[in-house]
């Protein structure tokens, strides 16, 4: 008898990059390519312990260099390829603006219903990572994503099949890192098999 050729599941690690000026202060950073600051860098390297003993199959980053500078110092550098779809939200006229600006000119605003102007709309937001998923889900084992707390949300939100209103629930701190997979005993349903864990607010053991 052969033995079995099946591959394993995909799994996700995802990671939110690094602190950032912008991160620090709450302004929306879409396409601004502004780099960690060194508070950041100190926390892209407290994910080494999280991530080296993790064989990967794949190691993907956003192009911008917060998240490539992230998985740099979290030491998967060397095997990172650059994957455009990780890009965060294009915020356009909100680029920059807090939450709180943006909502003394357009009250009761939210990004996952209203999207930006001159930027991503949700529907866009929307088909943008059903592909990526449609495309992660050809792949198999391990796969590290260096990518940005908007995303990152998105992606958790539509790999779980819900509506991107939801993507609220799902937030993500700096250097940050969540994993999605699916159910071991129930390979059609994704779920969330971490969240949002960081250094010193729980570790890796149970997976």
């Amino acid at each position: 008898m052969s033995e079995s050729t099946e591959r394993p599941p995909v799994r996700l690690y995802l990671v939110r990059h690094g602190q950032t000026e912008w991160s620090l202060t709450g302004q929306h950073t879409g396409r601004t390519d502004i780099p960690l600051t060194t508070q950041g860098e100190d926390e892209a390297r407290t994910l080494v312990p999280l991530l080296r003993n993790v064989e990967f199959s794949h190691v993907f980053s956003s192009p911008l260099q917060r998240a490539r500078q992230t998985s740099e110092l979290a030491g998967l550098g060397d095997a990172v390829e650059v994957l455009p779809a990780l890009a965060e939200w294009a915020y356009g006229a909100y680029e920059g603006l807090r939450s709180a600006e943006i909502r003394q000119q357009r009250p009761g605003w939210n990004i996952f219903r209203d999207g930006c102007p001159d930027g991503e709309s949700p529907e866009q937001i929307t088909a943008r990572i059903d592909q990526l998923i449609a495309h992660l889900l050809t792949l198999s084992g391990n796969v590290a994503l260096f990518a940005h707390g908007h995303i990152g949300g998105v992606l958790a939100t539509r790999w779980l099949g819900q509506p991107l209103t939801e993507t609220g629930h799902f937030p993500l701190a700096t250097a940050s890192l969540s994993v999605l997979g699916l159910d071991p005993k129930h390979s059609n349903v994704p779920i969330i098999c971490a969240w949002n864990l960081t250094p010193g607010r729980g570790f890796l053991e149970h997976l």
